[in-house]
């Protein structure tokens, strides 16, 4: 039963992307706060019907940022992105290039300013977002990379990658680091949901002014064992696959 709740679940979830990215186009089409509006209304819905159908409640705790900061953040699966984006007032992600072309999210993802990456061409990514924020062409709020640069299953060690602490440096900004358990409930492949509690949990910041291997050495250590601490409340034994 729960394997054909899970189903039901993500063929709705799909349709009502499609629904909502119709439905606020037009707000989208004439300001970045109707994209805003549009992707936390689509995400508030998704959390509304995964609590009924699959037993998933979604619980962000920790103190959320509000002015301009980097966000360096576990990436488990697609629900670890809407809880974040969802809890910031003004928050865009970087993301994989491809992600631009995919229905509905990649037009939703050039109206909120996301910052596109290829693979193995990060820095300079990361250099151009630079320059646009001092020159004033991209609009202040929370940045969010996942460190690890992709997902990552529960219990699967992936070291932390530098494009992290060279922003970090370059931005002069404070950073939050945030963890979370949600893989352990919506893995990153697959479409079994399992009932639970999935948390997003918004860390004390880091100053900006660390050496670099010190930051990206803190920020790991940091992540993964409030992570790991998460996954074993959610009873999940990280530890087993390591």
């Amino acid at each position: 039963m729960q394997r054909l709740r899970s189903y039901l679940f993500i063929l709705q979830m799909y349709v009502m992307m499609l629904v909502y990215g119709l439905a606020y186009l037009p707000y989208a089409l004439l300001s970045k706060d109707g994209a805003r509006a549009c992707c936390k209304a689509y995400s508030r819905y998704v959390f509304w019907t995964m609590r009924w159908m699959v037993g998933i409640r979604a619980e962000v705790r920790g103190e959320v940022p509000e002015g301009e900061v980097l966000i360096a953040a576990k990436h488990q699966s697609f629900l670890d992105i809407m809880m974040i984006f969802t809890a910031l007032p003004s928050a865009k992600f970087i993301m994989k290039r491809d992600i631009l072309w995919t229905p509905i999210i990649g037009f939703y993802a050039k109206r909120l300013d996301c910052v596109p990456v290829e693979r193995g061409k990060r820095g300079a990514a990361i250099g151009k977002m630079v320059r646009d924020v001092e020159a004033g062409l991209v609009d202040p709020g929370q940045l969010i990379i996942y460190s690890q640069g992709t997902r990552v299953a529960p219990g699967v060690k992936v070291p932390y990658k530098v494009g992290t602490a060279v922003l970090y440096e370059q931005l002069g900004q404070a950073c939050v680091p945030v963890a979370t358990n949600v893989g352990v409930f919506w893995p990153r492949k697959g479409m079994w949901r399992k009932p639970g509690l999935a948390v997003v949990e918004f860390m004390p910041s880091i100053a900006p002014g660390m050496e670099r291997d010190a930051f990206l050495a803190h920020l790991e250590e940091t992540v993964e064992a409030r992570s790991d601490a998460l996954m074993r409340e959610g009873g999940f034994n990280p530890d087993g696959l390591r």
